[in-house]
């Protein structure tokens, strides 16, 4: 864990708008045969690419219907009523935002009608571990936008079976599909269309390299949601803060992977040296600790400031993913914080119940895209149609200042368009 004295070492350490990401070239090639394959050889590819790199023989990828509604019965009875609850809060949560999304409103004879996507894929990370929470974070602000089919693909585990807690987070949420799939291929499936998969209008949803890399190179061909990479939080948190909250919730996003990162910037080095002897103290015991080490080692900072100003200053310079301010200074300066995917306050905040059961999605931008991007939500699954109503008094009040433009444009026919009408 890197320990960083002083404002201008910390903006060094997290300043990420001066370069662009490096593109791994061999990552790339690699993805780009794969989804090749997969435009070119449709299922007879996927077999292929599941047998080399899911370790299984898979001869159908569709999950029959009977077998998602049955996972439920397979899964531990509080497990099931937890994905109940949080499956509800998320709805709840869309839901009101595609309400207010829904506003009727004219102006100056324009108006817009909102439009559900017809199909969305949804990619659940699996194989090793398996995410039933992104299930529902992904499937149910598509529901609740009203998308008209919805279709999940995540990896097969060592057996060829997709985890029972995620088909049932599956049924839970109403996914129209599931399908054994992985990776980049399952990507590349999606945004072509094979034999036994569909053609989707648009990919959403977190995954590992292969991916992410995936989506970059099928967008234009189809709407993807975003490129989120490894998770990563920034704590602002004070001398008044608990050390132990600020360690736990760097060892939660920590254990997601080896590339996942923490930070940590306060105003008290006496609280900086508490969160260490917490992390040694609770990380030791941790059933991830390998993963949390390497995490740490490579990607986790501490940074000591002087005032809370610089701590904001600082979260604005890295855009994180998650914020989560432990400090009440700063949750009582919100307005200044520009840039983060989420952020939690409030005197228990912590990322872990953004996770599952806050309402808002947890698939969030990552890499400092929070600047210009926005978690997933009802807009990903809706796109706008603009309304012009054009009667005699637009025409006369605004077709001369047309014609002017498009005269100077030299389009001629659309001056005469409007002048025929004037």
């Amino acid at each position: 864990m890197k320990v960083i004295f002083g404002f201008e070492q910390g903006r060094r350490a997290l300043d990420r708008t001066g370069s662009l990401p490096s593109v791994d070239a061999n990552l790339e090639a690699v993805v780009s045969k794969i989804v090749e394959s997969v435009r070119i050889n449709g299922d007879n590819a996927l077999k292929a690419l599941t047998r080399e790199y899911d370790g299984v023989q898979l001869e159908s990828f569709e999950v029959a219907k009977p077998e998602i509604e049955a996972a439920k019965s397979c899964v531990d009875i509080e497990l099931l009523r937890a994905l109940d609850y949080a499956a509800n809060r998320i709805l709840d949560y869309h839901q009101i935002q595609k309400t207010n999304i829904d506003s009727y409103f004219s102006l100056m004879k324009g108006r817009q009608l909102s439009r559900p996507l017809e199909r969305v894929g949804l990619y659940a990370p699996g194989g090793k571990a398996y995410y039933p929470s992104t299930v529902l974070m992904t499937a149910l602000p598509a529901k609740a936008a009203g998308a008209g089919t919805i279709y999940l693909a995540t990896p097969p585990g060592p057996e060829g079976k997709i985890p029972a807690p995620t088909l049932a987070a599956a049924a839970i949420a109403g996914v129209d599909g599931v399908f054994s799939i992985g990776g980049a291929q399952a990507i590349a499936a999606f945004a072509y269309g094979t034999q036994c998969i569909p053609r989707v209008d648009k990919i959403c949803g977190p995954g590992n390299k292969f991916v992410m890399t995936a989506k970059k190179l099928v967008f234009g061909d189809v709407a993807i949601d975003g490129l989120q990479g490894p998770s990563e939080v920034l704590i602002i948190a004070d001398s008044n803060s608990n050390p132990r909250y600020c360690a736990t919730d760097m060892l939660a996003q920590a254990e997601h992977d080896p590339d996942a990162t923490s930070v940590l910037v306060t105003t008290s080095e006496k609280l900086a040296r508490n969160v260490l002897g917490e992390i040694k103290e609770i990380g030791n015991s941790n059933s991830r600790h390998d993963i949390i080490v390497q995490s740490l080692n490579a990607k986790g900072k501490i940074i000591i400031v002087d005032n809370i100003d610089e701590a904001i200053e600082l979260s604005n310079i890295y855009a994180p993913e998650h914020l989560c301010l432990l400090s009440e200074q700063a949750s009582a300066r919100l307005a200044d914080f520009k840039h983060a995917g989420c952020v939690f306050t409030g005197p228990s905040a912590t990322v872990a119940i953004g996770d599952y059961v806050a309402g808002p999605s947890h698939a969030l931008p990552t890499s400092g895209t929070a600047r210009f991007s926005s978690p997933l939500n009802v807009w990903d699954f809706l796109k706008i149609i603009d309304v012009v109503d054009v009667d005699n008094e637009l025409i006369q009040q605004s077709g001369h200042v047309a014609v002017t433009i498009a005269e100077a444009e030299g389009l001629s026919a659309h001056a005469l368009a409007i002048k025929s009408r004037m």
